[in-house]
């Protein structure tokens, strides 16, 4: 029997299949096909590209294939963005980007006819505009003919695992990305969809992490030049963060219920940052805190804050090279360790934040509007947003430690991110708290680990996460001395925003 299972990793910047090979007590990663990913813009609208996206996909099944044997596949992308699906199985149009503006001013609306306490008090979500429940109000209120036209609402992953395997189902971690879920019970909330005037009949039923969703289809097989293999479709934690705090190397033991004193950064575009709790932790404290609760394996939650992340960096970078300017990411965080420690602190989160477009001249306004200095040259506006985001960090794990009653000691940062080391110390620097960096590749890991217990190759979470530790190097940051006053009056300028 074959130990080789394929990850389909989808991000926001680039998506990539990645092998996964158990030999022994290690998990052995392997890319074989990377591609880049981005919206498109359609006259007034932001679009992913699915047609082409699915092609990428289908490359990298066809790649792998090459290679190995698999003995599954298993595909996670980010959350809140949907497909719907009509008659003879017709995708209705290319999925919306949840940067698009149709959202703009939603959350007012939508409290209009549904208290925000209410709404909160189900689903334990965090209000972000782009939710997906507020995405379908906005199509309601547009009078949107393809809301009429839809059978099936599909989350982005599985728009693919439905190309995949024909059957149409909402994996449940993604599913609790939609502010339309109880996280209590697991299932689709009537009064939600009710109140909003939502058509509930759309929504699917759920697979959970570990359920084979299927097989590939026999005319993906024959288009791949597959031959007769019978590839099985697992559901991973198709949220990527689900599968990214599953690759976190953790070896303790959740179930011994004392309370966490580690919480996970995965890090790239967003930072989501939070901790593994055994049930949704839905109270006062974190809907005033505005955290949420997404589903994780098992049975578990992610009690997290989705906190701006690396995208100021990645738009600031997008803006230079449109004016002819083209840093890589080496040279900005180069220019970021040059440039003065604290100048400028911002509200990361800030929504005037949140859309594509000039990212510098936003960051200078939200500066100047708090009274900070104004940053000037590239390695500022770098410096200024890393600075900013290792605080609203500390921010996070200081509520974290209040609505738990508990002692966080460590950081573990997963993703992308962690290959930029400035960013790594600066997290320690900020928190005062020891961070433990890698694997990058910590989504894709925790979607073929999920793979692996499903198909009976590993026992469980805790010998997934035993084998993860032994398969990858980590990197440890430790506070350097004589910062913590600096740190500290720097946060203060932070809680002035927040």
């Amino acid at each position: 029997m074959s130990d080789t299972f394929l990850a389909l990793d989808l991000g926001a910047e680039s998506g990539r299949g990645i092998l996964g090979s158990l030999a022994g007590d290690q998990l052995l990663l392997e890319e074989v096909h990377r591609f880049p990913n981005g919206p498109v813009r359609m006259l007034n609208t932001l679009h992913w590209d699915m047609p082409r996206l699915w092609a990428e996909l289908k490359t990298a099944i066809g790649k792998a294939s090459e290679k190995a044997e698999l003995a599954g596949c298993g595909v996670d992308t980010w959350g809140v963005d949907f497909a719907l699906v009509g008659r003879n199985d017709t995708l209705l149009g290319n999925p919306v980007h949840y940067r698009d503006s149709r959202t703009d001013g939603i959350l007012e609306k939508a409290f209009e006819m549904m208290p925000r306490e209410r709404m909160y008090d189900i689903t334990g979500l965090q209000f972000i505009p782009f939710n997906s429940v507020f995405q379908l109000l906005a199509m309601k209120l547009a009078k949107n003919p393809i809301l009429d036209m839809a059978e099936t609402f599909l989350m982005i992953p599985d728009v693919i695992t439905w190309l995949m395997t024909g059957r149409r189902a909402c994996e449940s971690t993604d599913a609790s990305t939609t502010q339309l879920m109880d996280p209590r019970t697991g299932t689709w909330s009537d009064e939600i969809c009710s109140s909003l005037g939502l058509p509930r009949h759309i929504l699917p039923e759920f697979v959970q992490p570990g359920d084979q969703i299927g097989t590939i289809l026999k005319s993906v097989s024959d288009e791949l030049g597959l031959g007769s293999k019978s590839i099985p479709v697992y559901a991973p934690g198709s949220h990527d963060t689900a599968s990214a705090v599953v690759g976190v190397p953790y070896t303790g033991n959740l179930a011994a219920g004392a309370p966490p004193d580690w919480c996970y950064i995965s890090c790239g575009t967003w930072s989501l940052m939070g901790v593994e709790t055994p049930k949704p932790v839905i109270t006062p404290e974190t809907f005033a805190a505005n955290f949420t609760n997404e589903g994780g394996v098992f049975g578990t939650t992610r009690l997290l804050k989705n906190i701006m992340g690396l995208w100021l960096v990645q738009e600031c970078r997008r803006t230079w090279q449109r004016a002819g300017v083209n840093y890589d990411y080496a040279e900005l965080t180069r220019l970021a360790a040059a440039a003065t420690t604290l100048r400028t602190v911002i509200n990361p989160d800030d929504l005037s934040l949140m859309a594509p477009g000039d990212m510098p001249s936003r960051i200078a306004a939200l500066a100047a509007r708090a009274g900070e200095p104004v940053p000037n040259e590239p390695g500022e506006f770098i410096r200024t947003s890393l600075d900013s985001l290792v605080l609203k960090y500390r921010w996070t794990i200081e509520r974290l430690e209040s609505i738990l009653n508990t002692s966080i000691k460590t950081v573990h940062l997963v993703g992308g991110g962690i290959q930029n080391e400035l960013l790594c110390q600066l997290t320690a620097d900020a928190t005062g708290r020891a961070v433990v960096a890698g694997p990058v590749e910590a989504t894709a890991a925790g979607n073929i680990m999920i793979q692996a217990i499903a198909s009976g190759r590993v026992s469980g979470l805790k010998e997934a996460r035993a084998i993860l530790a032994e398969s990858f190097a980590v990197k440890r940051y430790e506070p350097r001395a004589g910062r913590a006053a600096m740190w500290g009056d720097a946060y203060q300028r932070l809680l002035k925003q927040v």
